[in-house]
């Protein structure tokens, strides 16, 4: 997934950079939307299962305390080892989509700016 986001952003990027008259812009807005959507509904994903492993790493804690159990602190340490890599993804994929808001209201001046300029030859 993260590599799959990394070629979108730099692709939308190129888009962006390259700036071609003939760009439909339009066209270019509705297809980020929807990548956008389909990264949100990863990023919720990934949220609910870092909540549950930070769920159950608190739960481990708790029973290692009350009980200072062998089994406690290795299921404990389990549960962290997997905790922090999801931390690492859902934190990529909050920034990532954060980065994609950002390109997509630049999208979306590039459409105003070529309406605009549409009109402007209309009215010449």
């Amino acid at each position: 997934m993260k590599k799959q986001i990394q070629d979108y952003v730099k692709a939308i990027k190129w888009i962006l950079t390259e700036d071609k008259p003939g760009t439909d812009w339009k066209e270019v807005a509705q297809s980020h939307l929807i990548k956008i959507q389909f990264y949100q509904h990863e990023r919720l994903i990934h949220l609910i299962v870092t909540a549950l492993f930070a769920i159950m790493e608190i739960i481990c804690l708790a029973t290692l305390l009350s009980t200072a159990n062998l089994w406690s602190l290795l299921l404990m340490i389990m549960v962290l080892v997997l905790l922090v890599p999801y931390i690492g993804h859902y934190y990529f994929l909050e920034n990532s989509v954060q980065e994609l808001y950002l390109i997509y209201d630049v999208i979306l001046s590039r459409m105003d700016r070529k309406e605009k300029n549409t009109e402007e030859e209309l009215e010449d």
